[in-house]
């Protein structure tokens, strides 16, 4: 008697729609299932290869024995091969072991729908469930309004493992970040956490980019429902979650999904569109049904089982262009002679229309580099469908700006105004990541020129800004303390510096900056609109010294942002109001709290009837040195 039972949880419907690619919800269908067959538990295993010729599932229940229990291949031409093993439990410790068909070549992969992987350097699947109690109802009711395009969106992203390590530099776990993290975020007033990858991945320097277990958190910190944990107690400190995603590529490590069943199943067949030269590893095939079906179940599945409230698309560029990172005669154009990847294109619309459709009060965020058009605009439109996208081009002209000595500014002061020509084109994330303070690019703080005191205004200079700019934001960890050194993933951040005045002082800067950010309407209103938005004088480069208005729904809030950016301390500065009334600063970087020199307008201010910059009402001001100040005015 066969030791596998036959048994399904596919329907005939559930079969033509993974056929079509149109089945989301793959992982309650494939994968391993702890089920009731017959009054007797054990478990439902289901995976897809359709050119193998035998799939036996081996683990720590049959010694790893190939052919103790042989999987069933249906007979619908779907290529998925299922059974029902009796008698195996939770915790439960697989692979399925694969002879394909094409070659005879016999290989064991990991589960690809596996809910929980064995720690690294292990690399079998573990049998699991999701059973876990919520306590974020307040915030999943109140989402829709938290995290829409119109509200303050600060997000400060993490790195699990390096974020902060505990004795003998282990990593901390779910749990205790589930304290440790949850605490410091709600001190520091982000709105959001973005972790880089935490999808199963089996080699730390990768940082989680090369994905091997797309269903699974990873074991490193513990269990699922550790993972769960921390998310529930984000959001009951009020705290919004982005994951970062990876559609983009995958290793091609023997028990990942490359060469699943003997064929090129998940990864595109053609090495020109199937292998990533700059990363080495295998590009998913978006033209074909079953993978595109896998993807999206994968950006739902995270979605719906762990609340995520937001997917950080990663490497969107590296998807969108069939010649990136291709020389000449290593890509072919598409059927219209172009370089856009149409499958990717028709790929990445789907997703983004069935995210919207089906999780109210979500965000999806696309890392992309290119000037590719309409990436954050409705595909009903003729966009990608995405609600943000990072603004790479502010950030490299920003950090290019202010890397030089003050002296050289006023030559340069179009690196800064430049980036409101195209502000507006989509709805930008302004990102400081953590790809601008490793592989030799400094941290923030030790990109900023000068001496100690210099570095550091610089620094406040350059928070206080990207807060005043219209776009969302984003920080990587550490920089909110003005870490000195370069981001090492192998350790914990430098928490040590917080003990010298100048750290702590960029730590409450942030804390403050994120304060006005979510207190002010005029600076998230209508961060993504040009209505948000008026130069008041863009045009003293002499004097390195730019001055605008945030404008929301109620002109009453409307602020004024005033940036001088070198350290000469500029008096009786006049620039044009609007209207006649009274200006009170709200907000100095120069601080003495922050480290600063404490210069700044500490009266109201009340305007004069003399033009100046175009407008009929002006007011004389104390510009700090290298500062950033905040005016209302009413």
């Amino acid at each position: 008697m066969s030791k596998v039972v036959t048994h399904s949880l596919f329907t005939d419907f559930d079969i033509d729609l993974f056929k079509a690619g149109k089945h989301f919800k793959l992982y309650e269908k494939l994968g391993a299932h702890l089920v009731e067959v017959n009054g007797i538990k054990g478990v439902y295993f289901a995976v897809w290869a359709p050119t193998a010729q035998s799939v036996s599932v081996v683990g720590d229940f049959n010694y790893w024995t190939q052919g103790e229990h042989l999987l069933q291949v249906r007979w619908d031409s779907s290529g998925i091969w299922e059974g029902f093993i009796p008698d195996v439990v939770k915790g439960a410790v697989y692979k399925y072991k694969i002879e394909s068909s094409i070659n005879r070549i016999v290989t064991e992969k990991a589960d690809p729908f596996s809910l929980y992987c064995e720690k690294p350097p292990h690399t079998a699947s573990v049998v699991w469930d999701l059973d876990y109690k919520w306590k974020d109802e307040k915030w999943m009711q109140s989402r829709p309004e938290i995290n829409g395009l119109d509200k303050p969106y600060s997000v400060y992203e993490v790195h699990l493992g390096s974020w902060k390590r505990g004795d003998n530099n282990r990593f901390l776990t779910y749990l205790e970040l589930a304290d440790d993290l949850v605490n410091y975020v709600k001190e520091t007033g982000f709105t959001h956490v973005e972790f880089m990858p935490i999808m199963e991945y089996p080699y730390d320097p990768s940082w989680g980019y090369q994905l091997t277990g797309y269903f699974a958190p990873t074991s490193r910190f513990g269990k699922p429902q550790d993972f769960m944990v921390l998310v529930d107690k984000l959001h009951q400190a009020g705290i919004g979650v982005i994951l970062d995603w990876v559609p983009s590529h995958f290793p091609d490590d023997a028990h990942g999904l490359g060469f699943f069943d003997g064929s090129h199943l998940y990864e595109h067949p053609d090495r020109k569109k199937g292998y990533h030269p700059d990363w080495k590893s295998l590009v998913f095939n978006y033209g074909r049904n079953e993978v595109r079906a896998f993807l999206i179940s994968n950006a739902v599945f995270w979605l719906q089982h762990y609340h995520v409230d937001g997917l950080r698309v990663d490497a969107v560029a590296s998807m969108l262009y069939l010649d990136y990172s291709r020389n000449e005669g290593e890509w072919e154009p598409n059927i219209y002679g172009g370089r856009e990847n149409l499958d990717t294109i028709s790929f990445l619309k789907e997703f983004n229309e069935v995210i919207y459709a089906n999780f109210y009060g979500v965000q999806t965020i696309a890392e992309e580099s290119t000037s590719f058009p309409m990436v954050s605009r409705p595909t009903f439109t003729g966009g990608l469908g995405f609600g943000m996208k990072w603004m790479m081009g502010w950030m490299h002209d920003t950090l290019k700006y202010f890397q030089k000595e003050t002296v050289y500014r006023k030559y340069h002061q179009n690196d800064l105004t430049f980036s409101m020509t195209y502000a507006f084109t989509e709805n930008f994330m302004l990102p400081f990541s953590h790809d601008e303070v490793v592989y030799g690019k400094k941290s923030l703080a030790n990109k900023m020129p000068g001496d100690e005191w210099q570095k550091f205004a610089n620094l406040r200079l350059l928070y206080g800004y990207m807060f005043t700019h219209p776009g969302t934001k984003l920080l990587f960890m550490g920089s909110e303390f003005g870490q000195s050194d370069e981001w090492n993933f192998e350790k914990s951040l430098d928490w040590h510096l917080l003990q010298y005045d100048y750290h702590s002082g960029i730590k409450k800067l942030i804390t403050d900056l994120n304060q006005l950010y979510k207190s002010r309407p005029a600076l998230y209103e209508k961060q993504f609109s040009g209505e948000g938005f008026e130069w008041i004088n863009y045009s003293d480069h002499q004097n390195a010294v730019l001055s605008y208005i945030r404008k929301g729904n109620n002109p009453e809030e409307n602020i004024i942002v005033v940036c001088n950016f070198t350290q000469v301390i500029r008096e009786n500065y006049r620039i044009g109001i609007p209207k006649k009334g009274k200006l009170k600063e709200i907000f100095n970087s120069d601080a003495v709290i922050y480290g600063g020199s404490g210069v700044g307008n500490a009266k109201t201010l009340k305007t004069e009837a003399i033009a100046y910059d175009g407008r009929d009402y002006s007011v004389e001001l104390i510009l700090p040195p290298l500062s950033v100040t905040v005016y209302s005015y009413s």
